[in-house]
């Protein structure tokens, strides 16, 4: 089964009048909602949940790492929230068919190294691929200027000077 969502019920949207398409919106697979549900919810206080989620030959890969096994993954998430003051996902909306979804999502974090310490926020693209009821599969695509090198002092003034002339 397909499934489309918009979880952030955008009232504004014209309504598809093509007889041809046929798009079927429906609550998202157990797996699915209990990812989205952890994510939601995600802090410093409770990265146990990973666990409820993960499962334990999780691949995981974001711009900046490529990540082989639970184990290694917890780690990494604690040291990636070690430092920071919040992070939090919105999951917008997602599309799902079978053991697999894609995810988009917005990210509002803060540290106090990164853009005077003031919220950052990203927007993301995620797929995942489920096993056994737990993701198997995590592939973050995000832009890393906006999340990190953006908010660094001296490189983010570079980062956004050399944006603006590319964009004129």
């Amino acid at each position: 089964m397909n499934t489309i969502n918009n979880m952030s019920k955008n009232e504004n949207v014209a309504p598809i009048n093509d007889d041809s398409i046929s798009i079927e919106l429906s609550e998202p697979s157990p797996w699915l909602a209990n990812f989205i549900s952890v994510y939601q919810r995600l802090t410093t206080d409770n990265l146990d949940l990973l666990g409820c989620i993960y499962h334990s030959d999780i691949t995981f890969i974001d711009p900046i790492h490529q990540i082989q096994g639970f184990d290694q993954l917890a780690s990494y998430f604690a040291g990636l929230y070690q430092n920071l003051q919040h992070c939090d996902f919105v999951i917008d909306n997602y599309l799902q068919q079978g053991s697999e979804a894609s995810l988009f999502w917005t990210m509002i974090y803060q540290h106090p190294k990164l853009n005077k310490g003031k919220d950052v926020t990203v927007y993301g693209t995620t797929h995942i691929k489920s096993k056994d009821g737990k993701v198997i599969y995590h592939r973050d695509f995000l832009d890393l200027g906006a999340m990190l090198y953006e908010q660094l002092p001296v490189l983010g003034k570079v980062i956004k000077l050399i944006k603006e002339k590319a964009a004129k």
